[in-house]
């Protein structure tokens, strides 16, 4: 059991922290350490540092100071989730890795490659120069792929170059742009990677203390921008939702579905390795089960209203002011 993540009964979980309350998820440097100190456990031999470099470029993308880039600026899936998904893929593949046998085990650089993908899975999400999207969520849709093309570019300039085309199709695991029996991936360790990752994105998003009250605020918003709530629009998607109320309403037959259909499903039940690294129940099951057991009476009874959170975006302005102004530039000759 990992002890030092283990949440004790006296820890009063935040906003901004995992399902154990120990891991500031608002910040790079905070879950970097933990992903790190995680792997260096499994492979004491392994070299990190394309992973530490991995989140210094993570930290500069989503803050809108690497070159070419504006920054996140969706509400959703901000730099908080990243986070929390790449720390979530750690721990799937911390306990996997020590239920298999050495035949089986996915070993270091594959398990570096699963967290590299997990950080930069939503990275489709972040507008480019060039883009005419007013917001990024407007590349809802297509963000998958467009988070493809940034591991494509990325991947080379850590040394992971000969992995860009099974990192540019084990990202799919994550949306819905290509059908999961349609990736193509022929190794069973990677189609594995890709059931760890897949798992690790929906378990991320739906522990958060504040996702019923994300899926109203934040969720929403980014439906209504790319056409899949609110009016319709003329060549654009069909709206899935009327209303924030109306997404909510069908928050728990969607999450049964998702279980269904993905992590019990096809995902093969994979979420049973948290159980592993926690050494017992883990605690994004008890979160996730609170979260649908209470809007399924919320809606039940009529009293959606009793959602009193109001969650915080960790988009770029709020990623500044965590990591701090972006290195200046080394000074030129000066003019004659």
């Amino acid at each position: 059991m990992n002890t030092r993540y283990a949440t004790p009964r006296a820890v009063r979980r935040r906003n901004h922290y995992d399902v154990t309350g120990r891991v500031r998820i608002s910040h790079p440097d905070d879950v970097r350490d933990a992903v790190c100190e995680l792997l260096a456990a499994l492979y004491p031999d392994a070299d990190l540092a394309a992973l530490r470099d991995a989140f210094r470029t993570f930290g500069r993308l989503y803050a809108g100071t690497l070159p070419g880039y504006a920054g996140c600026d969706t509400w959703y899936h901000d730099a908080q989730h990243s986070l929390d998904c790449a720390l979530a893929m750690a721990r799937l593949l911390d306990g996997y890795e020590r239920s298999m046998p050495v035949a089986q085990k996915l070993g270091a650089r594959r398990a570096v490659l699963g967290v590299l993908i997990a950080l930069f899975h939503d990275a489709g999400y972040i507008r480019r120069r060039g883009d005419h999207a007013a917001n990024g969520a407007e590349f809802t849709l297509t963000h998958v792929y467009r988070s493809g093309e940034f591991l494509r570019d990325y991947l080379p300039k850590i040394g992971f170059g000969d992995d860009v085309r099974k990192a540019r199709q084990i990202v799919h695991f994550t949306g819905y742009e290509i059908a999961l029996d349609k990736i193509q991936v022929r190794d069973a360790k990677d189609r594995m990677l890709g059931f760890l990752l897949g798992s690790a994105d929906v378990l991320a998003q739906t522990s958060d203390r504040c996702y019923l009250e994300k899926c109203r605020d934040f969720l929403f918003r980014e439906f209504t921008l790319c056409g899949l709530a609110g009016t319709p629009r003329p060549g654009g998607p069909a709206p899935i939702y009327g209303s924030a109320n109306e997404l909510l309403a069908k928050t728990v037959a969607f999450n049964r579905e998702l279980w269904s259909e993905r992590l019990d499903g096809y995902f093969g039940g994979v979420h049973r390795f948290l159980d592993v690294h926690f050494g017992g129940p883990n605690p994004y099951g008890a979160a996730i089960d609170a979260h649908l057991a209470r809007i399924a009476r919320l809606v039940r009874t009529r009293r959606l209203g009793d959602l009193k959170q109001r969650p915080v975006a960790i988009n770029r302005e709020r990623l500044r002011r965590i990591i701090g102004p972006a290195p200046r530039r080394a000074a030129g000759k000066p003019r004659a």
